[in-house]
C-alpha cells in the first residue's frame, strides 16, 4: 500500500540557510523544525527530504561531503526524537557546474527527479504528500511530482506572500484540513 510523505527542503526549511553548507558544525535546526519532524514521524508519515546541493557541482566541497552533513542533520534530529526517513539530493548544475556534475539533469529541482525516484523507491502515493519548502523551485518540483505544496518564510521565503512562517506551522496547516500553494 503506498504510503504518505513530507518531502522536505533542506536548506531554510528544515536547517537554517547557510550558503553552500559544507561542515557539519555548520548545521543549526530552524527552532520547532524537530518537533515538527517528530510529529510526522508520529502521524505515519514518511519524511524526504530532497536538496539542491549545487555546491558540489560548482567544486566546493565534495558530494561526499552532503552525506557527512545529513549525518549530522539526523543526529540533531535524534536528540529530539525525530528521524528523516530518507535523504535525496542534486549534485548537479546546469551552467555553473564542472566536470561531470555540469549536467541538465532530472533531479535537479524544480524538476521532480528527487521525488519521483523516492516515490519509486520508498512506494510513496505523491498525490497525497506534500512538498515544504523556501523556494519557488521547491513548490514547482512538488507540484511537477503530483503533489500539494506549501512554501515556509524561513530562508529564502521571507518575501513570499503566500507562505507559512515555518515547517511547524506548515505541519499544522497540512492537517488541519489545509489545501496548500
Amino acid at each position: 500500500m503506498p504510503r504518505d510523505a513530507v518531502f522536505l527542503d533542506r536548506d531554510g526549511t528544515l536547517i537554517e540557510e547557510v550558503r553552500y553548507l559544507a561542515h557539519p558544525d555548520q548545521v543549526r535546526m530552524i527552532p520547532g523544525t524537530a518537533d515538527a519532524v517528530r510529529r510526522l514521524n508520529d502521524l505515519g508519515v514518511l519524511v524526504v527530504v530532497a536538496t539542491n546541493q549545487s555546491g558540489v557541482a560548482r567544486g566546493y566541497f565534495p558530494e561526499s561531503r552532503v552525506a557527512v552533513v545529513h549525518e549530522r542533520v539526523s543526529e540533531l534530529l535524534a536528540e529530539r526524537g525525530a528521524k528523516i526517513d530518507a535523504f535525496y539530493h542534486c549534485p548537479h548544475h546546469a551552467t555553473e557546474g564542472i566536470g561531470e556534475y555540469r549536467v541538465a539533469c532530472a533531479c535537479r529541482k524544480p524538476k521532480p527527479g528527487m521525488l519521483l525516484a523516492a516515490a519509486r523507491d520508498l512506494d510513496i502515493n505523491l498525490s497525497r504528500s506534500w512538498m515544504i519548502g523556501d523556494k519557488p523551485c521547491d513548490a514547482e518540483s512538488g507540484r511537477a511530482a503530483g503533489c500539494r505544496t506549501l512554501l515556509v518564510r524561513t530562508g529564502h521565503g521571507e518575501n513570499h506572500a503566500v507562505a507559512v512562517d515555518d515547517l511547524a506551522a506548515a505541519v499544522a496547516f497540512m492537517f488541519g484540513g489545509g489545501r496548500g500553494a
